[in-house]
């Protein structure tokens, strides 16, 4: 049976505020704020206009296949479509009050459509169903216009192998990757370097994590960082990590500027040289 969320399934159901006796239907669904349609078998959204209060709307774990008939919920702020069959990010423009976003385990393979989501803190798009070999890829676009408002991002599971467009995300406070492709941690550093508010990260199951001292270069990477990989960092173990950065630091400095002098030394033997040779054809 093809089930549809619409006025009548509203109407009917026990799962939320119920209506009163002499309650107009009009009435009672204007005063609606949340809607628990999970798990109910759904594979459409149909007209909900009249739910112009709502705010949180729960459809995670049913069929929809797409995003649809939300422009007059211009209040939601809580929207969870996780475990469903949608493959594009689209038509929510008209929800500028969204807060939270849950997209997991769906059919997208672009992160899209949320140039006017000026107010989202977290988003959430893990373990996509992605055709074999492909990556979840990220529009620009939207990566400008989240990058001063999301603090939370969770792309776990999706084959990511890169995430240097995501520095513009700079004020990500918790950030979770974990069982993808990431494998360069000189290029992961350039990215948490720009993240001063990050104090979660989730890393595990990357090949990344497969490398020599991970756990301690990782945690140089953020003064903020608080949690590595469900771990907590104590102050005792980042004030030493900081302390052996900085003394690596310093002996790389060292060894540049040794090697500065020693090539200016070289050089200026060849320049004596060249005078000597000079003065004696003369």
């Amino acid at each position: 049976m093809m089930v549809k969320l619409n006025v009548d399934l509203i109407a009917k159901s026990s799962s939320h505020a119920r209506k009163k006796r002499d309650e107009t239907l009009q009435h009672y669904l204007k005063r609606l704020t949340h809607l628990y349609f999970a798990e109910k078998g759904i594979v459409e959204i149909e007209d909900l206009s009249q739910c112009r209060n709502l705010s949180v709307l729960y459809l995670y774990d049913n069929s929809v296949s797409k995003i649809q008939n939300l422009g007059c919920a211009s209040n939601l702020t809580h929207l969870y479509l996780q475990n469903n069959e949608i493959t594009k990010i689209e038509n929510l423009s008209a929800l500028t009050k969204l807060s939270k976003l849950y997209l997991g385990a769906n059919l997208i393979t672009v992160i899209e459509g949320l140039e006017k989501l000026n107010q989202l803190r977290e988003l959430h798009v893990e373990n996509q169903n992605l055709p074999p070999g492909e990556k979840l890829l990220f529009d620009p676009r939207s990566l400008v216009a989240l990058s001063s408002c999301l603090q939370v991002l969770n792309i776990s599971g999706n084959n990511i192998d890169d995430i240097h467009d995501l520095r513009l995300l700079v004020n990500l406070s918790q950030f979770m990757a974990t069982d993808n492709n990431l494998r360069d941690l000189r290029a992961m550093s350039l990215v948490i370097g720009s993240w001063a508010h990050l104090w979660r990260l989730e890393l595990s199951g990357n090949p990344i994590c497969r490398k020599s001292k991970y756990r301690d270069r990782v945690i140089v990477m953020s003064e903020s960082l608080a949690i590595l990989d469900g771990k907590e960092i104590s102050d005792t173990e980042k004030k030493f990590l900081m302390k052996w950065k900085e003394a690596k630091e310093l002996k790389r400095r060292q060894r540049l500027e040794s090697q500065t002098r020693s090539s200016l030394g070289d050089g200026n033997l060849v320049c004596h040289g060249a005078t000597t040779a000079n003065t004696s054809a003369v």
